[in-house]
């Protein structure tokens, strides 16, 4: 064993030992079911130079064993379920239900029209309010949904981009009406536009404008609210819509590395914001190609921080990241098949390291989940943490053959994407000349066309189908939902200091232009004032103008 090798462990030694100081491991010693004791990593007997750099130690550059040195034998991933559904109110007692059943983390999905920036009474939210997310408007109808959820013991996931300022401003008011301040909040907006244009669709404003209200968050936050994530660089959804796992890696990577750009070009320092950049990825199916995704991207973003941006503080180079189970992976038919597809995704990103995770339900294909199915979702994660002995040590499949070959195969390919966007002139050209959109499309197509076929076999669908009427119990939202939620939005409307209002809403047109201006305390005060989603995000449509795209 190389002596570099041997000292390098030695170090990683004394890390974890220091870690576990903070964080001391879930058991005094790990053992199997037969009584053998499991270390807290393991290493192969002999050792090259080569591997000691591609790999390393977990909480060491590149990070491509894990992120922190004892991982999940000091605590488990956080279990955060996405939710939200119909009003504030019915949502709450979703959030409520879930922590009561073990869940450690809230996530919110907001409804259409609150991710596109409209209010519930606009032409534009008719037959969509409350569908996919839960409808918020105004101020009123965050503090309904954080009812009884303490802000400063609880984290908070907003899957919400365009509209992030605006919701985060309205989550920073419910915490100081529960008297929590802002330094204490914890949590993640996403916040990633970029992915919007290339696979989403729920823009806004052009990408420049989008980019300049996304640094103003990066830089308030550093201030104001240190503890919460300014941006989540979604590769999710880039993977729903169709991308092989190779380019859900590399897009994300360079629109992470376009949000880097902008806000250096702000006048920011990189190690100002980059310790609070997270990343979302997807679990798809192939298991051993999942598992080798998450380490790459590690390893892959921790020399483009460490070697490309010259950032010095180590939390600069960790990519920490969410996960999320494939939806599009979902059937409708045989339903309960989903149960299996997302428990064998859910463990993909176990033993890929995440430090969140979501679990989808078995009937997401055909609606949003009912509590029955929100609750399976969970014990999967569960099951996993507590029976399955796959968290008791560091990085199971490290030093596997198969896994070492295609961590180094995926980075070697995402790097080939990578120079490709850099020579287009980075991710934001490359998304205007439509390059990741003409790749995904083409990658969806040979997808689509490998199942139809029958090269590619999913079961239930086009091979081991039966005869079965889909029909399970679904959860609906109740039609009379949009009509009293506009009306709570107008009563919000004529009980409001209107002059108040309206000078908030003026002095976020003024400063709309003026790139000296954070609009974020702008914003703020409108949010407090009772302004909506809706009038603060025409304010910057007028302003901006609207993106209409390719």
């Amino acid at each position: 064993m190389s002596s570099t090798f041997h000292d390098k462990k030695e170090q990683w030694k004394k890390e974890a030992d220091k870690v576990t100081e903070r964080f001391p491991e879930r058991k005094d010693t790990f053992e199997t079911s037969s009584h053998i004791e499991i270390d807290r990593l393991y290493t192969p007997e002999k050792i090259d130079e080569e591997y000691v750099e591609k790999s390393g130690f977990p909480g060491q550059f590149p990070y491509t064993r894990g992120i922190q040195p004892t991982m999940y034998r000091s605590r488990y991933w956080t279990m955060r379920q996405y939710a939200g559904f119909g009003s504030a109110k019915e949502t709450n007692e979703r959030f409520r239900y879930l922590l009561e059943q073990g869940q450690t983390g809230l996530s919110v999905a907001f409804d259409l029209p609150t991710q596109i920036g409209y209010d519930s009474d606009d032409p534009m939210a008719e037959g969509e309010v409350g569908k996919v997310g839960v409808a918020i408007d105004s101020l009123a109808d965050m503090e309904t949904l954080f009812d009884q959820i303490p802000l400063d013991k609880v984290s908070t996931s907003m899957t919400i981009n365009a509209p992030a300022s605006v919701l985060l401003c309205m989550y920073i008011a419910v915490g100081e009406k529960q008297g929590v301040s802002k330094d204490k909040l914890t949590g993640t907006i996403q916040n990633d536009i970029l992915k919007e244009y290339i696979a989403r669709g729920t823009y806004i404003y052009p990408p420049k404008p989008s980019m300049r209200i996304i640094t103003d968050i990066f830089s308030y936050c550093y201030e104001e609210v240190p503890r919460f994530n300014t941006i989540s660089i979604s590769g999710y959804h880039i993977r729903e819509a169709g991308a092989t796992a190779v380019q859900e890696l590399a897009f994300t990577i360079a629109n992470g590395m376009a949000y880097v750009d902008a806000a250096l070009k702000s006048g920011l320092e990189v190690d100002q914001f980059a310790p609070r950049l997270a990343f979302f990825f997807n679990a798809h199916n192939q298991f051993f190609e999942e598992v080798a995704k998450f380490r790459a991207a590690r390893r892959i973003w921790a020399k483009i921080m460490k070697d490309h941006y010259k950032a010095e503080n180590p939390k600069s180079w960790k990519l920490r990241f969410h996960t999320q189970t494939g939806g599009s992976t979902l059937t409708a038919q045989q339903p309960d098949n989903n149960i299996v597809r997302v428990a064998i995704q859910a463990l993909s990103a176990v033993m890929g390291g995440t430090q969140s995770l979501h679990t989808n339900s078995r009937d997401e294909a055909l609606a949003l989940p009912t509590e029955e199915s929100a609750r399976i979702a969970l014990r999967t994660q569960q099951i996993i943490a507590n029976e399955s002995g796959v968290a008791d040590t560091v990085d199971p499949l490290g030093g596997s053959y198969y896994v070492e070959h295609l961590t180094d195969k995926m980075e070697e390919e995402v790097n080939q994407y990578l120079e490709q966007i850099r020579d287009l002139g980075g991710a934001v050209q490359a998304v205007e000349e439509g390059f990741m959109q003409r790749e995904i499309h083409h990658a969806a197509y040979e997808a689509q066309k490998n199942i139809e076929n029958g090269d590619d076999i999913i079961v239930g669908m086009n091979q081991f189908q039966i005869d079965e009427e889909v029909n399970p119990e679904l959860l609906r939202v109740d039609e009379t939902l949009e009509k009293n939620q506009i009306q709570k939005t107008e009563d919000i409307r004529n009980t409001r200091d209107q002059a108040k209002v309206e000078q908030a809403l003026d002095q976020i047109k003024q400063a709309s232009h003026d790139e000296h201006t954070n609009l974020m305390p702008l914003i703020l005060e409108a949010v407090k004032a009772y302004a909506t989603v809706g009038e603060i995000c025409n304010v910057l449509r007028k302003e901006y103008g609207e993106y209409t795209g390719m």
